[in-house]
């Protein structure tokens, strides 16, 4: 009996043993990258900056197996409690997706100095919008007038070309909020249809909202049916999709934002595309290799972050003349020979 004890107790010993031994080899367990995204109220049912923004956590999250978790913001009250969540749970990057949410940025930032943040459209401020330049925040610009003006250039020349459905000399934008990510692209959108058609008229309305479609479908039917707008150019996030129904239900042109937003109406024939999904990916990358730095980054057509989509255009392709003027505006757009403004132009 003594002896089978000691037996047992002999094998016991040596599988024990074995395990160490398989344990030491293996090393710890790698650490896995842990990232938290913070919607803007406009949601990742936007079809907008959001959805991107979610896109480029989703592809990060196949690329690099990270971990990647998303909390929706309701209203501006839970930008600080939001981030707080992940900051709290110690997350090594948390990405704030929108201009609004630049001052809760600034202020969870600051309470949490050693995790990584990044925001989209802004940076870490305090509450007067004063850039704090805290260590531990990258900012996300893009050069949102370099993609409007590759539609007004389509638009200025459709309309100058009498290829809209009224053949009007008018054409529109329907901002949200006026911030300087929706005033850039109004104002490339207006300099470049007024470069190719001076005698357009571009009328620009807000909403003051990024989420209820209803209040920009109200601001699209009155530029529709008050003024004659042949061509809808939405800036306003999940809001934005009224307008764009509006010129469906008018039998007129819409053009989306941000996102490729072919599907959101037949009547969008093009899509100003701002690649927030690429800046996102961008920021992650950053912190998986080690390479994360404070400051601005910025986006935009010299470097492939801003652009254009055709979408249900009409006949499938750009008139040549129309597609010649576009790539060469483009060209100059990335050598730096020709500048969009940020400012919406006057008159």
């Amino acid at each position: 009996m003594g002896y089978s004890k000691l037996r047992i107790l002999g094998v016991g010993l040596a599988a024990l043993l074995l395990l160490a031994a398989c344990g030491g080899s293996s090393g710890p367990a790698a650490k896995v990258i842990k990232v938290g995204l913070v919607t803007d109220t406009g949601g990742l049912n936007d079809k907008s900056f959001n959805h991107l923004a979610d896109v480029g956590l989703e592809k990060a999250k196949t690329d690099f197996k990270i971990q990647g978790d998303v909390v929706e913001s309701k209203t501006g009250d839970d930008y600080v409690p939001n981030l707080t969540h992940f900051a709290s749970l110690n997350y090594d990057l948390i990405i704030g997706v929108g201009f609004l949410m630049q001052a809760a940025v600034g202020t969870v930032a600051g309470q949490f100095p050693s995790v990584h943040f990044a925001i989209i459209d802004g940076a870490g401020t305090d509450a007067k919008g004063n850039d704090l330049k805290l260590p531990n925040v990258e900012s996300l610009f893009f050069k949102e007038q370099d993609a409007g003006a590759m539609v007004g250039v389509i638009a200025g020349m459709m309309t100058k070309n009498k290829l809209t459905p009224n053949k009007s000399q008018v054409i529109s934008a329907v901002g949200g909020i006026s911030i300087p990510p929706v005033n850039h692209y109004i104002a490339g959108y207006k300099w470049a249809a007024k470069m190719e058609n001076p005698g357009i008229k571009v009328l620009v309305g807000y909403s003051n909202d990024f989420n209820d479609p209803a209040k920009c479908k109200t601001v699209a039917n009155a530029q529709i049916g008050q003024n004659h707008s042949d061509i809808v150019f939405q800036v306003a996030g999940g809001c934005g999709l009224g307008a764009l129904q509006a010129a469906g239900q008018a039998k007129v042109y819409s053009i989306g934002v941000d996102a490729d937003q072919k599907d959101a109406d037949p009547s969008v024939i093009m899509s100003a595309l701002k690649k927030v999904d690429v800046a996102t990916y961008t920021a992650i990358k950053a912190v998986v290799d080690g390479s994360f730095a404070p400051g601005a980054l910025t986006f935009s057509i010299a470097n492939d972050g801003a652009g254009y989509q055709l979408d249900n255009f009409p006949g499938g392709a750009l008139p040549a003349d129309i597609q010649t003027e576009v790539d060469s505006v483009m060209a100059k757009i990335k050598a730096g020979t020709l500048t969009p403004p940020a400012d919406i132009p006057a008159g």
